[in-house]
């Protein structure tokens, strides 16, 4: 137990170390605002929500008057309403997650409200301890739980910047082309977390999006508001290159289709099957109802087809795939945000969660050697958030996975996966932020051999 409060006491302090340094930006930029520049009229906190608005709700509203404005053009400056309906479109987003980067706090906007762009992102550092036994991740993946005990990883202490990013979006409105927008995402991932990679780079012109965006399947809004790096393990997270048309219909009503670039997760068997290259897209639609200010209930449906290669008898081979997804985000009372995702199919599990540690999507079909099938796979997760004011909240999480192949396991496969957290946050400023968090997972093999898994998370977030 000493040890283990030393480790907290180390890891506190070298995320206070890293929150040092947005305070001190923060209050330069308060001295020293430029001439040229325009910030938006404060407003008082709102400690209370209006009819059909969260306090979840109201704590983003907080974010839409936290900015340096720079005009550019002819004419005299657009009336306050104007300027905070374009900014708010920053934030209408049907794939957006409370752990995205917030609008750039400089932002340039054309004195005619058609155009408005800018560039920010966010540093985020998380630190996270592990005791009685350790997982080789700084994402808590119960897939990755060590079934065997290993006397040196009782304990681990990491950090990682894991989704600090910077992005560049721009917004407008054009006579010939209506409505449009570019954005550009990349954050460091990757090897050790520190590699800087395009996370998302896609253009929206009216109903259609072309470029490496989320999935039509996902529903990051849907997500829970965990510390954690990877998140609930039955979440559906894929991003590809796609074309997307999504249309808005009457009494908050929602519909998208898309064509994405296909990619695979399959199980081979040396001198028996090989993978072949992929052709035909991954189609994923929506259905969404909207109401009240941010909550929805969406059912989303992706059909995928692989090629592979039956060497026994020298042939390429296909195998269909399909997934369903039932999200939903829900304020009953104001305080109060319900999150809920349960999904199921057969041969979808490359596209996010603990399957992405293994080889679902087909597996070898046993009664007819050359051949493999796509294999079932459920899961799902619930969130209850709490919010004792805009600026404070707490959730807890559980969730879980489970494999239903269709003929019987080896014994150390894995079988099923539970996950559950629970946490605080803390928003000081609107751009920064601090949470603590308590992680809780089991995996269990097809032989019933189970082991568990425990992490404490702290973080620190600053959005620029």
């Amino acid at each position: 137990m000493k040890h283990l409060v030393l480790s907290i006491i180390g890891m506190a302090g070298l995320l206070c170390g890293h929150l040092l340094l947005p305070e001190q930006v923060c209050a330069q930029d308060s001295r020293t605002a430029a001439s040229d520049m325009h910030t938006l009229p404060s407003t008082p906190p709102e400690t209370q929500a209006s009819p059909g608005k969260s306090l979840r709700d109201v704590a983003l509203d907080s974010a839409l008057t936290n900015h340096k404005l720079i005009y550019f053009g002819k004419g005299e400056e657009p009336p306050q309403d104007s300027v905070t309906n374009l900014i708010r479109h920053f934030y209408e987003n049907q794939f957006r997650h409370i752990s995205d980067p917030l609008a750039p706090y400089f932002l340039f906007l054309s004195k005619d409200s058609k155009l408005a762009m800018g560039m920010g992102g966010c540093v985020r550092m998380r630190g996270y301890l592990d005791w009685g036994g350790s997982i080789p991740s700084s994402g808590f993946a119960p897939y990755l739980i060590p079934m065997q005990k290993d006397p040196t990883r009782e304990r681990y202490l990491g950090t990682t910047p894991a989704g600090t990013c910077l992005f560049f979006r721009v917004i407008g409105t054009n006579k010939k082309l209506g409505n449009y927008q570019i954005y550009i995402e990349a954050n460091f991932n990757g090897y050790e977390a520190r590699d800087f990679r395009l996370k998302k780079a896609y253009a929206t012109i009216n109903d259609w999006t072309i470029g490496y965006a989320n999935s039509t399947f996902s529903d990051p809004q849907a997500l829970p508001p965990v510390i954690d790096a990877s998140g609930p393990n039955a979440k559906m997270s894929a991003t590809s290159v796609l074309v997307r048309w999504m249309h808005d219909l009457p009494k908050g009503f929602t519909i998208a289709a898309s064509l994405e670039t296909p990619d695979q997760s399959i199980e081979t068997v040396e001198n028996v099957t090989a993978k072949a290259s992929q052709y035909i897209p991954d189609v994923a639609v929506f259905a969404q109802w909207k109401f009240n200010t941010s909550d929805h209930i969406r059912l989303a449906a992706i059909y995928r087809s692989f090629s592979y290669r039956d060497l026994l008898s020298s042939r390429n081979r296909y195998a269909g795939g399909w997934g369903l997804q039932f999200s939903s985000i829900w304020s009953p009372v104001a305080p109060l945000t319900l999150y809920g995702t349960f999904n199921g199919g057969a041969g979808y599990a490359s596209l996010g969660g603990d399957w992405l540690m293994g080889d679902y999507d087909l597996v070898a079909d046993r009664d007819r050697p050359g051949r493999l099938y796509s294999p079932y796979t459920i899961g799902g997760f619930a969130c209850v958030q709490y919010n004792f004011t805009p600026q404070v909240f707490v959730s807890g999480t559980f969730g879980g996975t489970r494999y239903l192949p269709r003929y019987a396991m080896q014994p150390d496969e894995y079988k099923e996966g539970l996950y559950m957290a629970a946490n605080v946050y803390w928003y000081l400023t609107p751009r920064i932020s601090c949470g603590a968090e308590i992680d809780l997972g089991r995996r269990k093999n097809a032989d019933g051999n189970a082991r568990w898994a425990r992490r404490l998370n702290l973080m620190a977030q600053f959005s620029f």
